[in-house]
């Protein structure tokens, strides 16, 4: 006989787990279901011990990254469809077969056969191991609470915000990167190019040249014979880079250094703090614990600086100290923001201060980043007109020396 799995609850509520033999599994259900049992699930034991690795490992080779702007067009649909009135089972089938996106229509088709199966919602969405840990968490506190379309609305609203906001920042770093990328195409192009032709020029006509042309023709000359030993160089050295940057260690020391930069380190924290600001007020807003909405807030930043020193505050949290205390004995956290939550604590507001809090960093991010664009924009163009003329000045030099050795 074939072993199945099998999830149930008994008459006085409590949920079990075991192991059994049954020709089938209807014959299983059958079976106890006449005893007045609740069956959540049956699985052969093969398949979940399969889908256990697939969770754990073998979803890592094949999973592709989640589409937040179509996950969030989900989520507005299936929060129209509980407001209906519709059952989840039937929302999810109506939802799974229309999803344009094919990677997020398989893992809702999942979702929607876990769900079928017995597994409650929240249990099914983090088992595809792709859905946001805020998703999950806040998904789970709809069921406990039973208002899963208002949690679900305030997670459309807080992921909305932080699309908008992302895109602010991507928008304004736009031109600035075209223009490093013009300005170093430029100085190739001039280094490689211009500067050995007029190299030759000055050798067939073995004029003498002053220092700072000498200096100049050496290193263009150079960067000409070994332009693809240096590109090969270069790409060697950045994928050296990446695979070191996606250690623990290495992402905090970068974290470090961001955080030590002049003006951008500043901004980068703010914005670091907005994000976890916006993403606990919304946890907590939903009826999530302050402990539990602390990891999960810790783990949506993508700093692990401050992953790590969040948990060192939620370890203080645990033990009994207050949020604007635990925060303060990290070190990071700007003082105005612990000082406003240290208010939103005494008050009993704390989500809406932290909803304050994310949107005075979320402004004030703002203000700096176009600051100091606008700062950053005319330093690069005077840096290009700097090279630029010294280019011109170091090549013309010598044709100013022959012309007046002529007369």
């Amino acid at each position: 006989m074939a072993e199945w799995v099998l999830k149930y609850a008994d008459p006085r509520g409590e949920i079990h787990q075991l192991v059994t033999e049954a020709p089938s599994e209807q014959e299983l259900r059958d079976r106890y279901a006449q005893q007045g049992f609740l069956i959540y699930s049956i699985r052969p034991r093969r398949a979940l011990s399969g889908l256990k690795a697939e969770v754990s490992g073998g979803l890592l080779a094949r999973r592709k990254k989640l589409n937040l702007e179509k996950f969030l067009i989900f989520n507005q649909q299936f929060v129209t469809l509980i407001r209906a009135g519709l059952p989840i089972l039937k929302s999810l089938d109506l939802l799974a077969d229309r999803l344009t996106d094919p990677n997020l229509g398989r893992h809702v088709k999942a979702v929607r056969d876990e769900v079928r199966n017995g597994t409650v919602l929240s249990e099914a969405f983090r088992l595809q191991g792709i859905f946001p840990k805020i998703y999950v968490t806040s998904v789970l506190a709809g069921e406990k609470s039973g208002s899963l379309g208002e949690v679900l609305e305030r997670y459309i609203a807080y992921q909305r915000l932080a699309l908008s906001i992302r895109k602010k920042v991507l928008v304004s770093l736009i031109y600035p990167s075209v223009l490093i990328v013009l300005v170093i195409l430029l100085i190739v192009f001039l280094v490689t190019y211009v500067v050995p032709n007029f190299a030759d020029l000055y050798r067939s006509m073995s004029a003498e040249l002053p220092y700072v042309t000498q200096v100049l023709i050496a290193v263009g000359t150079t960067a000409r014979n070994y332009i693809l030993a240096a590109a090969g160089g270069l790409a060697l050295a950045f994928i050296g880079f990446r695979v070191w940057s996606r250690t623990e260690s290495a992402r905090e020391t970068l974290d470090r250094v961001k955080l030590r930069t002049p003006i951008l380190g500043e901004i980068w924290i703010k914005y670091q703090v907005a994000q976890f600001s916006r993403v606990l007020s919304t946890l907590l807003s939903g009826g999530i614990p302050l402990v539990q909405g602390l990891d999960t807030a810790a783990d949506s930043l993508g700093s692990a600086l401050l992953r790590r020193s969040l948990g060192k505050a939620g370890k203080l949290v645990r033990e009994g100290q207050p949020l604007s205390g635990s925060l303060s004995t990290t070190g990071v956290f700007p003082a105005l923001a612990i000082d406003m939550i240290e208010v939103g604590e005494s008050t009993g507001a704390l989500p809406q201060m932290l909803t304050s809090v994310a949107e005075f960093y979320e402004d004030d991010v703002n203000t700096r980043m176009t600051a100091a664009l606008s700062l950053i924009e005319p330093a690069i163009m005077i840096f290009m007109g700097m090279f630029v003329a010294f280019v011109l000045i170091a090549l013309y030099l010598p044709i100013f020396s022959l012309a007046e050795n002529i007369r």
